[in-house]
């Protein structure tokens, strides 16, 4: 019987080597096409010295007369107190387009078929698929919505459609189903990486709403872990007013082994 399965791996073995060389050759030739893009892979750091221009433009957005009625009451509110503080505060991503445009960097990976950006804050992914595939028909509502990407003249072209309404595209912008967002990121120079974001929502501009931000590769940099709710001490009530948690509410608690004091019960 032994002697039998020996003969059995004997014959099967040449296949199997034979299979797994030519899956080698696949894989070689599939990461091969890597090295033909842009190289953006890397980490990358925002230039905040075009953050103001960046801001001066999403005050300027051309914003629809239901979505300024929408900024205006807003703002009205934050002038007696409210929307002073931002979801953020409880530790809730931004999404996209803010996701990008954290003062903390982002690092780009290209891998066949798709490309990952790592955001360090929230320790985020994004996932842009770069297969042929479709964007979905009826997208989960994301914070960093469905992504899929193209190749276009030595820039990476992507498209993202699904965002979720709990996040702000602008402030009091939340984004609709119809919202999507392309971004262009292509390289000026080495090192020097640009991101062109078009913003189309027929229910909120009157036109595309587009903004540019460039970023500075750091070759020496690595992410770090980042955990909001760790140490996080700010909060934000419905309203958007600040509040401040010390973690003082543990002491009021009492032990697993303690019976609660009479002010604690009331």
């Amino acid at each position: 019987m032994h002697k039998v399965a020996a003969l059995a791996m004997l014959l099967i073995a040449p296949g199997t080597a034979a299979q797994a060389q030519e899956q080698a050759e696949t894989r070689r030739a599939a990461y091969a096409v890597l090295a033909d893009l842009p190289a953006i892979e890397g980490v990358w750091q925002a230039d905040w010295g075009m953050v103001t221009r960046l801001r001066a433009a999403e005050r300027a957005a051309p914003l629809t007369d239901a979505a300024r009625a929408v900024v205006d009451q807003f703002n009205q509110a934050k002038a007696q107190g409210e929307n002073l503080q931002t979801q953020g505060a409880n530790c809730l991503p931004s999404g996209l387009p803010g996701s990008m445009r954290y003062p903390y960097p982002v690092e780009i990976f290209l891998a066949p078929g798709k490309v990952n950006i790592v955001i360090e804050t929230h320790s985020q992914l994004r996932q842009i698929f770069t297969d042929g595939r479709p964007l979905p028909e009826d997208p989960d509502p994301l914070f960093n919505g469905s992504s899929v990407g193209r190749w276009e003249d030595g820039a990476l072209v992507i498209e993202t459609v699904g965002l979720t309404d709990r996040i702000s595209i602008l402030e009091a912008i939340h984004p609709t189903p119809q919202t999507r967002i392309q971004e262009r990121i292509w390289l000026t120079e080495p090192g020097r990486m640009m991101i062109r974001t078009t913003i189309t929502d027929p229910a909120l501009f009157t036109e595309p709403f587009i903004t540019e931000l460039a970023y500075n590769l750091e070759p020496e940099w690595t992410l770090r872990e980042y955990v909001c709710a760790e140490n996080n001490r700010d909060a934000a009530d419905d309203d958007g007013r600040p509040g401040m948690d010390l973690g003082l509410d543990a002491f009021d608690e009492p032990a697993p082994d303690q019976p609660a004091t009479e002010d604690q019960t009331r």
